[in-house]
């Protein structure tokens, strides 16, 4: 018996040149009988190559596969065991979009303003439908999606991005979507590090566990990210990647001025990491360059309609760096062969026509209103806002806990979004909370609701927080 109290005994006479695999067949097959039971431990490597006649590499390529399907685990200084069953993944991480509900004021997630947009999305979906374009039935490919990609780089007209063109731009099902695609280029090895923002949008979390990342954060001051920070968070943890939303962060509302991004820059050049820019949520044309622009060989620029024409088309878009679009699109290949050909022409026709230019001014007019009543109510509190951001920033006063707020606020009607559910797993939240005020509520509930969180923030339930 080579594992004791069972009746396992690999043969590999008949295997041929690929031992290893046989071997790891075997192993599975012991497994799956019953012969080799959840905790059996299985003989060093050297033992069993002597055993059923095998060189040790053998034995520990079959053990390194099983390792790698989960069936077996490898234990330092104690030695290889069948694996138990995996236990059901526990979901504890706040969800990414919440139920729209127009009967409640819901400050939590930052949706476009309702300017009409809809009709225009409906017209643009009849004349691509009116179109008959054979296209429409088969695989998106680099040649039907050029249309898309010139429309982006002539909607990216006002951002400076550095040298920008068609094949520079993947297409993705969204901004989150296209963050993903580009850290699954960046990412390697078995323990790769994503470095962000000590607050960072709930996002990345989601991501960095889908890639089986570890996500570190960097400290912030009122400029962003502090450079010496990220020197020293890369010092301690290492680090491929910085993960990044420098011109209108969530939750803060900080933009990272020139003259720090030009720090930042030169640390991410002297580490030889590589910037992945997030700008979902920028609306209007900026005054200070991107990332892109700064490091065009190791910075992939990240955008899309969502947060500027509409969440429900679904269309975002990377920007890769110099020299890199064709890697970046044979993973977007591989992970989802690519963006749906009829969302792609809407999308296209809305670019190309102006409709999409339109909306985009409409929103940030809509979202500069919606900050100013929320400034002309809460004025008096610790807020941090922008007119071109669609959300603010509420420091907590005296007597109230994020948390408690929040619970209070919702015994009124109001949700809103504690500042512990945009920070690290092991690094402290902020006593704050982030309003997102380009919620579709109608005028008198979005009044109403600022009126409630006035109230609640005058009035701290002693009960609750002394």
């Amino acid at each position: 018996m080579i594992v004791p109290d069972t009746k396992w005994q690999p043969d590999l006479r008949a295997a041929g040149r690929s031992k290893y695999k046989a071997l790891a067949e075997a192993i599975r097959e012991g497994i799956l009988s019953g012969q080799l039971k959840a905790g059996a431990k299985l003989p060093p490597v050297r033992e069993l190559a002597y055993q059923i006649g095998v060189t040790p590499g053998t034995v520990a390529r079959a053990y390194n596969m099983m390792t790698d399907e989960g069936r077996l685990s490898a234990e330092v200084g104690r030695g290889t065991f069948v694996a138990g069953p995996k236990p059901a993944a526990r979901i504890t991480d706040v969800p990414l979009i919440n139920a729209v509900n127009e009967t409640i004021a819901d400050f939590r997630s930052s949706r476009v303003p309702d300017v009409g947009q809809g009709l225009l999305i409906d017209d643009a979906m009849m004349f691509v439908a009116k179109s008959h374009r054979r296209r429409h039935i088969n695989y998106p490919t680099q040649e039907t999606d050029l249309e898309a990609r010139e429309a982006i780089v002539e909607w990216l007209a006002d951002v400076d991005a550095g040298k920008i063109d068609a094949d520079h731009i993947v297409l993705a099902n969204g901004a989150q979507n296209a963050c993903i695609m580009s850290l699954l280029a960046i990412l390697s090895g078995p323990s790769p590090v994503i470095l962000t923002e000590d607050l960072a949008y709930p996002g990345v979390r989601h991501a960095a566990r889908l890639l089986r990342a570890k996500v570190v954060g960097v400290e912030m001051d009122e400029h962003g990210i502090i450079p010496e920070a990220l020197a020293a968070a890369y010092r301690e943890h290492g680090g491929q990647v910085l993960v990044t939303a420098a011109e209108v962060h969530s939750p803060t509302t900080i933009k990272t001025p020139l003259a720090r991004k030009q720090a930042i820059a030169e640390v991410v050049r002297s580490l030889n990491l590589t910037i992945l820019d997030d700008d979902c949520h920028a609306t209007v044309k900026s005054d200070v360059p991107s990332y892109r622009a700064i490091l065009p060989k190791q910075t992939y620029y990240v955008s899309s309609l969502t947060k500027s024409v509409s969440g429900a088309l679904r269309f975002g878009f990377a920007v890769a760096p110099l020299g890199q679009g064709a890697e970046l699109r044979q993973v977007a290949q591989s992970a989802h062969y690519g963006v749906s050909q009829p969302i792609t022409d809407i999308c296209t026709r809305l670019i190309t026509n102006g409709d999409a230019t339109k909306v985009r001014l409409a929103v940030a007019d809509a979202v500069a209103a919606r900050v100013r009543q929320t400034v002309n109510k809460l004025g008096r509190w610790d807020i941090k806002w922008r007119e071109d951001a669609p959300f603010v920033y509420l420091s907590m006063p005296h007597g109230w806990r994020a948390s408690s707020f929040m619970v209070a606020c919702e015994k009124r009607g109001v949700l809103v979004k504690p500042a512990d559910e945009f920070a690290l797993p092991d690094d402290r939240a902020p006593n704050a909370v982030r309003l997102a005020i380009g919620t579709c509520l109608s005028e008198p509930l979005f009044l109403s609701a600022l009126d409630e969180i006035n109230q609640l923030l005058g009035n701290p339930e002693r009960r609750i927080d002394n």
